[in-house]
């Protein structure tokens, strides 16, 4: 049986299929408005379910559902405290960077991703 030599080049593109894809990832987790509310709320401090459901008027069930996919997701903690569990950014300043990031090129884009055919608003209506 022969073998080849790896060149090293099949393995950095199996890395960086592998980066891009856990940075899909990342952002979906922040692709949702509902989790997007949660996180820049949760920026502000730690929260439990039902203050997260006062401030932001979402549905309890929506709540428990968002961030249990940001838990899954590595982006939020929680930690019990009584009965309930708060809930915390894992990673804030992180996280505030790349939420400032954020409104800062769609600041210089403009409305263009809100009229992008395939994400922006009106695609999600249809």
């Amino acid at each position: 049986m022969a073998m080849t030599a790896s060149t090293g080049v099949e393995s950095e593109v199996v890395d960086e299929a592998a980066a891009l894809s856990a940075a899909a990832c990342l952002f979906h987790g922040f692709s949702d408005s509902s989790r997007l509310a949660i996180v820049r709320h949760l920026a502000l401090g730690e929260h439990r379910v039902v203050d997260l459901t006062e401030h932001l008027g979402l549905a309890q069930s929506t709540v428990s559902k968002h961030l249990a996919c940001l838990r899954d997701c590595g982006l939020v903690e929680s930690r019990p405290q009584g009965r309930a569990s708060l809930f915390s950014l894992t990673h804030p300043e992180a996280t505030l960077e790349l939420l400032t990031a954020a409104e800062r090129l769609l600041g210089l884009t403009g409305d263009a991703v809100v009229l992008c055919p395939i994400y922006g608003e009106a695609a999600s209506r249809s």
